[in-house]
């Protein structure tokens, strides 16, 4: 099923016409401090291609099986067909999913004329060879970030998507798709830092990322990401979403990595470090450093978007800006909510504030009801197959420029030095 041809600035154009009113809504509501329900507004005349979208998920690991929660909670979408080498994890999906197909090759998926799309959600380093399967087979398709795992294969599946302009191209780079997010795009690309100056992001666990099997084959397989050679480590594995924000926020792409990687807790055997910094620079001069750490859960995940009149910081979903005392004063912040961290007071970049304050709700508390990233990345995917095609939040370039960042990044933290990003790493050819 596929759509017609368009050109790259079509696609554009026709997603900026299909998020206008949804991101509209959005913006009034963070500046406004009103509730905001979201639409999912359909372009007049829009044509569905099916009555519902037929999935094949590839991989039912732990995030695939969130991966089939999650689509389970979009009505137009129907997991036909679940596939995974490992018997376990096909009983697993038997329970969850009790009416898709169970596949152990995915080139069965591919070849059921059914499937409209694939979501990959395999390791890492096996994305390329699936993904660009997938798209010979003329199936749309969501494949997880990172989108490969070295520059070659990058390279090579991101050319597949764009020889391939009739087919969703969609990467799970999915902070793009969520409206907070979105919002804080905005604000940021409207100045609202004045000068930016530095940004900093930080993941923080206190896990081994080892599994155990009663199966030596399967525990290697199990353990991809503590393999030197396929692993991207926690610069790649764990921080792609929060380096591709900055390279989305900066709107722009790194020239130089610098990174140092140890072993500091889980002392197995293991040759990927449990603990790293990267240190990514910018052509105008602004740097983000990025540390992770499987030694330590403290003070969790989160990012800081630091400039001259303000500083913006975002956690789960959540987003404050903190102003300079010598910043101008903005007409809607004296409508907004605001909220006490230490000594700081942050103004609430929140579309649904109000509702909040309501619920007398504080600013580390959950919000209810609230959609994951996920959910809205794979919404996406979904009406780009109805409503589409329209240019992804995620495609083939954001996805092939946010990889390259993460493998040079972890080579500079594996080699404990600094890396110069060229452009000429960032072609397609």
């Amino acid at each position: 099923m596929k759509g017609k041809h368009m050109s790259r600035d079509e696609r554009k154009l026709t997603r900026r016409n299909f998020l206008k009113k949804s991101s509209m809504a959005t913006l009034f509501g963070v500046t406004g401090g009103v509730e905001i329900v979201a639409e999912q507004p359909a372009p007049r005349g829009a044509k569905r291609r099916a009555e519902a979208m037929n999935v094949g998920l590839i991989g039912f690991g732990a995030w695939g099986r969130e991966i089939a929660a999650t689509l389970a909670r979009i009505p137009e979408v129907r997991l036909a067909a679940v596939c995974d080498v490992y018997d376990v994890m096909l009983r697993r999906a038997e329970r969850a999913a009790p009416d898709a197909a169970r596949l152990t090759d995915y080139r069965a998926v591919l070849d059921d004329p059914d499937i409209h799309a694939v979501v990959v959600a395999t390791p890492t380093h096996t994305h390329r060879a699936i993904a660009e399967a997938a798209l010979d087979a003329g199936k749309h398709v969501y494949c997880e970030a990172p989108m490969a795992a070295t520059v070659d294969d990058a390279r090579a599946l991101a050319r597949a998507a764009r020889d391939a302009p009739d087919l969703i191209f969609h990467v799970g780079q999915q902070f793009r798709a969520d409206p907070q997010y979105l919002s804080v795009s905005k604000f940021i690309r409207g100045g609202a830092l004045g000068k930016a100056v530095m940004t900093r992001a930080q993941w923080h666990t206190k896990q081994s990322w080892r599994r155990t099997s009663p199966n030596r084959e399967r525990e290697r397989a199990l353990n991809w990401r503590l393999d030197p050679e396929v692993s991207l480590g926690l610069v790649g594995e764990a921080g792609i979403h929060q380096i591709d924000t900055a390279l989305w926020f900066l709107g722009g792409r790194p020239t130089a990595a610098t990174g140092f990687g140890q072993l500091m807790l889980w002392d197995d055997g293991r040759a990927v470090p449990d603990t790293a910094q990267s240190i990514l620079a910018f052509p105008n001069g602004v740097h983000m450093i990025f540390d992770a750490t499987l030694a330590s859960s403290f003070d969790g995940q989160y990012d800081l978007f630091f400039g001259s009149e303000s500083t913006i910081m975002m956690r789960e979903s959540k987003a404050w800006m903190f102003k300079e005392v010598d910043a101008p004063m903005l007409g809607w912040e004296v409508y907004a909510r605001r909220d006490k961290f230490y000594k700081e007071e942050g103004i609430a970049l929140l579309a649904n504030a109000t509702k909040l304050d309501a619920q007398d709700l504080g600013p580390t508390d959950p919000i209810p009801g609230a959609e994951t990233p996920l959910f809205h990345a794979l919404k996406e995917f979904a009406d780009n197959f109805f409503f589409g095609p329209f240019e992804p939040s995620a495609g083939y370039r954001e996805g092939f420029e946010a990889a390259v960042t993460v493998i040079r990044a972890n080579e500079a933290i594996v080699g404990n030095t600094r890396l110069e990003l060229d452009a000429g790493l960032f072609d397609l050819g």
